[in-house]
């Protein structure tokens, strides 16, 4: 909420404590209950969904949203998902979905082809507002000074939506044709040493043996200051999705001037179309492409410049997004006591 956040218009509530748990989880988030609605409704104007549908039932969902709108409590859902990455079963998430996009008094997204799927979905319109610079108000790290192309795939935890074997094994597929093309070229992947699946991590470590420029690492969770470090330190990086909506690493990477090479789900590549590479996992020749575009274009233009082109460029969109939604909390606070929409 911080990046949308024009704190002078704008008091943010901290998230309500999970009752049983430590102090610093806020998962499931509690604020999204009727109970907690129903408890602190004089203490808050607008409720703001981002992510967290899939911690409740359907039914669970509806009687929240109710409750805020009996109370005078506007809703405004930004649909980051339209598909959970968390998730291998989308109908119950979509179940979700078919509650709250019709009940959200306004609604948001961050792409225009992600509006245009909700308006044909559910006959409703969105306000497009980008993604604002993942950076937090930090200088974008400096790119290394490296001779080899570095490709970086961050695998993270095995979440569903990571098609993770199958990356790695374009990866070794792609490595074995660019060295046919005289590039030298290294392919950087990343994997927590928590995973969901140890035994789908012990087959993309063995699938990584398949050519020495391939080398899996397996790491602790990073902080956002070493994922910042690490991506800086490539040159191209992978999104490997099975299925998936929106990425927050497409805008991290072009904050930092790497272009992304990913699958084309979602809306995605429809973030920063001028960034991002369409790839096909199962045609290694795509990803070899994707490797010889980007060196072009990093041989083209240094990444100095563009790096500091975009933060110019984001600091000002991420003002114009601060903006519009204390625009759009005025504006639904000044509506959510009419009469409910038929």
């Amino acid at each position: 909420m911080r990046a949308i956040t024009d704190t002078q218009r704008v008091h943010v509530l901290p998230d309500p404590p999970v009752p049983g748990a430590p102090a610093d989880v806020w998962w499931p988030p509690v604020a999204l209950t009727a109970e907690w609605i129903g408890s602190h409704s004089a203490d808050f104007d607008v409720l703001h969904v981002h992510f967290g549908l899939e911690s409740f039932s359907a039914q669970e969902l509806a009687t929240a949203l109710a409750t805020a709108r009996r109370l005078g409590r506007a809703v405004v859902y930004t649909v980051h998902d339209l598909d959970n990455p968390q998730l291998v079963d989308q109908a119950p998430y979509r179940e979700l979905l078919d509650v709250i996009v019709p009940a959200a008094d306004h609604l948001v997204t961050l792409t225009a082809s992600a509006a245009a799927e909700i308006e044909r979905r559910w006959q409703r319109s969105s306000r497009v507002l980008a993604h604002p610079t993942l950076l937090e108000g930090r200088p974008a790290t400096e790119p290394a000074d490296h001779e080899t192309f570095t490709i970086g795939i961050h695998l993270r935890d095995l979440r569903p939506n990571i098609a993770a074997e199958r990356a790695v094994r374009a990866a070794v597929d792609a490595a074995a044709l660019l060295v046919q093309t005289g590039r030298a070229v290294e392919f950087e992947v990343l994997m927590d040493e928590r995973v969901r699946d140890d035994e789908t991590a012990a087959r993309v470590t063995a699938a990584a043996e398949g050519h020495p420029t391939v080398r899996v690492r397996r790491t602790a969770r990073l902080s956002d200051e070493a994922i910042e470090t690490w991506i800086a330190g490539t040159d191209l990086f992978v999104l490997p999705y099975d299925h998936g909506t929106h990425s927050g690493w497409v805008e991290l990477c072009y904050d930092l001037g790497v272009r992304v090479a990913g699958t084309d789900v979602g809306h995605i590549a429809a973030q920063h179309p001028e960034d991002f590479l369409v790839i096909d996992l199962d045609d290694p020749q795509t990803l070899v492409e994707a490797v010889a575009l980007a060196s072009d274009a990093r041989a083209s233009a240094p990444r100095e410049s563009l790096i500091a082109d975009r933060r110019l460029e984001r600091l000002a969109e991420r003002q114009a997004v601060r903006d519009a939604h204390a625009e759009l909390y005025a504006a639904a606070c000044a509506e959510a006591t009419k009469p409910v929409r038929a």
